[in-house]
């Protein structure tokens, strides 16, 4: 089944940037992408959430599907509770990405804030619905101080379920890099157990659409229908 997860260490580590790239990589490769956000926490009815930036970023030929919407910016068990909502539960992300897929050649599967986050008050995760599909999970982690435990802690959990982490790709990469940065290139795949497979640019979202479309496979190693080389941006880095 071609369905991508999409988990972050973290809040605000640019998981949506780094779906919509890698949609935008896609669709630069000829296939067909559909993005499907489980839950969006924090945005007002009739307000653009997470899967409309991704469509503005990376074109509107991109198919979008938001399954449950709550109003404050809070963990999606928490806020559905609170709004006195329905959860999204783990066997209808898994229906919703399988229907997708039968009519698309990539499916992404964008979480809210990292692997688990509680969607219900019983404590189901993005993991649930990653482990009813037997869909790889591509972690989107920081690129500074601190992102080596958190990024280690999220490959342990998948590895914990039987998951595969399909790799990383830094959400955030600056300008002028620090030296943690720069040494977190070689160190961040030992800490996930799988590849580093790129680095969106610092601000990249702030991109007129045209010109990320137009980048994004620079940022994305080949596995992600990209031309991003890790060992060369490591090199260029040291």
């Amino acid at each position: 089944m071609p369905v991508l997860v999409v988990t972050g260490t973290g809040t605000e580590v640019g998981k949506t940037v780094v779906t919509a790239a890698v949609a935008a990589a896609a669709r630069a490769a000829g296939r067909t992408v559909a993005v499907l956000k489980p839950a969006q926490t924090g945005v007002a009815p009739g307000e653009p959430g997470d899967v409309a930036e991704v469509r503005r970023l990376a074109g509107d030929t991109v198919t979008g599907e938001e399954l449950a919407r709550f109003p404050e910016p809070l963990a999606p068990g928490t806020a559905a509770a609170r709004a006195g909502l329905s959860p999204v539960r783990p066997p209808e992300i898994a229906e919703a990405a399988a229907r997708l897929a039968e009519s698309h050649d990539l499916v992404l599967v964008e979480g809210a804030g990292g692997l688990l986050v509680r969607l219900d008050e019983e404590g189901a995760t993005l993991a649930d619905a990653a482990r009813l599909l037997d869909a790889p999970v591509l972690v989107v982690a920081q690129a500074g101080l601190g992102t080596l435990n958190t990024t280690a802690l999220t490959a342990e959990a998948l590895r914990a379920r039987g998951l595969r982490c399909r790799g990383v790709v830094i959400g955030s990469w600056p300008a002028a890099p620090d030296l943690a940065m720069r040494c977190n290139l070689a160190d961040l795949p030992e800490a996930a157990g799988a590849p580093l497979l790129g680095a969106a640019p610092e601000g990249a979202g702030t991109l007129p659409p045209e010109s990320f479309r137009r980048a994004a496979p620079a940022w994305l190693a080949p596995e992600l229908s990209g031309t991003w080389d890790a060992e060369g941006f490591a090199a260029a880095h040291r």
